[in-house]
């Protein structure tokens, strides 16, 4: 019988806070072994601190749990930005079925101006909500998350043989966007409907986080042609490359698919923070390979079916 596949968890306190080469080069190498098996890890004393992270899971409860017609208002389809509410329905990937069973809200960072055809610019935030009940714990943890996205591009890097810092070369003014997610009780979805329908992460690092004892997660694996489960654990993030990492990384690092089925009695949260880099920022890596795409021309290649990106900001960013 074949072993059972899972998905191993790392501590980054080796790198994050020890002074010791030898601790910081075993977790590169553990970081480096797992993106290139999986394109997915675990991480643990990754420094976002469990209160916050509690404080983060009420906040995101207290936001979904607002009448819907306040929800629909903040539609992230009137944002010039994508900034605000997803409700169940309003994306459709191509290919799919049925849309997923979700809806989600979004942030970013926070710019007074649109720029970059709205890939920067301010964030929308509930009106009816005292900041302690949502803006201040979602704001607190996305600076957190996106603090732990660029060390895990450090620590790729370094897996590739590169200095960890070259992340601040394409990473100026970061394309970095969270995405909060409520799942509904299972018995209400429809048959053959998933929380979130199989898919790869289009672009860098994502950074998820997974209600404690909410299962849902799955993960595939080539070489074994199965779904790894991914357990929902207390102070355990969940790690992995998007295709843009795997361009740009020549096929060493892996982009999984992945998707969400609710195994948990009623409804579920979860949230991903998604790590890119500059909008005009190309290959890295390989900056003499000849890859002239940029992350703002990969975000609109992909998502510009699903969204329907305007036509400005497919002419402003151009086309991979």
């Amino acid at each position: 019988m074949a072993e059972t596949l899972a998905l191993p968890i790392i501590d980054l306190s080796g790198y994050l806070e020890s002074n010791s080469p030898e601790d910081k080069a075993r977790v590169i190498t553990e970081v480096r072994d797992a993106a290139a098996q999986y394109g997915f890890f675990q991480v643990k004393g990754h420094g976002v601190p469990l209160h916050l992270q509690q404080e983060f899971t009420t906040a995101m409860n207290n936001l979904f749990n607002l009448p819907q017609e306040e929800k629909d208002s903040l539609s992230f389809l009137k944002n010039p930005c994508r900034r605000g509410y997803e409700a169940a329905g309003d994306s459709h990937r191509e290919g799919d079925k049925l849309t997923d069973a979700k809806e989600c809200f979004f942030i970013g960072g926070e710019d007074p101006v649109v720029s970059y055809s709205g890939f920067h610019g301010p964030n929308v935030w509930p009106s009816s909500l005292p900041d302690s009940d949502f803006r201040g714990p979602a704001w607190g943890y996305y600076e957190k998350t996106k603090e732990l996205g660029k060390q895990i591009w450090s620590l790729l890097l370094e897996g590739l043989g590169r200095p960890g810092t070259l992340v601040d070369a394409f990473a100026k003014k970061p394309v970095v966007v969270m995405k909060m997610i409520r799942y509904p009780p299972s018995e209400t979805t429809r048959p053959g409907q998933f929380g979130i329908g199989a898919h790869t992460d289009f672009g860098g690092v994502t950074v998820l986080y997974q209600q404690p004892g909410k299962d849902g997660l799955e993960v595939w694996h080539e070489g074994r042609e199965e779904w790894i489960d991914v357990p929902a654990l207390e102070d355990v993030y969940v790690i992995n490359c998007g295709d843009m990492i795997q361009r740009w990384s020549n096929g060493a690092y892996k982009s999984a698919r992945h998707r969400v089925i609710n195994k948990a009695k009623g409804p579920r949260l979860s949230c991903a923070t998604f790590w890119h880099g500059d909008v005009d920022a190309t290959d890295p890596i390989n900056p003499d390979s000849g890859d002239t795409a940029t992350v703002g021309q990969l975000t609109v290649k992909r998502f510009k079916t699903q969204y329907s990106i305007h036509k400005e900001a497919q002419a402003q960013v151009g086309l991979a």
